[in-house]
């Protein structure tokens, strides 16, 4: 089922800048073929709801390796049946 994921990743108890951990976790999705786009409280990832997911267990993979202990996630998914919508046309009804 192709989605338009927004998710936030927040590692915690890491001190009060978690910069370096995102941009571990902005690597992953630059390397990923999946279309992310990051913005100021998270990141709108489109595709595959399986991909997605695999996607978000490698952040929280590489979280792990890099010592986080603990990492709040929010995900929101939206879907539709009747047509192909990317995000960018999704921007583009509104806009």
């Amino acid at each position: 089922m192709k989605v338009v994921a927004d998710l936030c990743i927040v590692p915690m108890g890491v001190g009060p800048s978690v910069s370096p951990y995102v941009r571990e976790i902005k690597a992953i999705l630059d390397a990923s073929p999946l279309t992310a786009e990051m913005h100021a409280n998270g990141t709108n990832i489109e595709g595959e709801l399986s991909e997605i997911c695999a996607l978000v267990e490698a952040c929280e993979a590489r979280l792990s390796e890099l010592g986080v202990q603990r990492v709040f996630f929010t995900m929101a998914f939206s879907s539709r049946r009747d047509k192909d919508q990317a995000m960018a046309d999704k921007l583009k009804a509104v806009l």
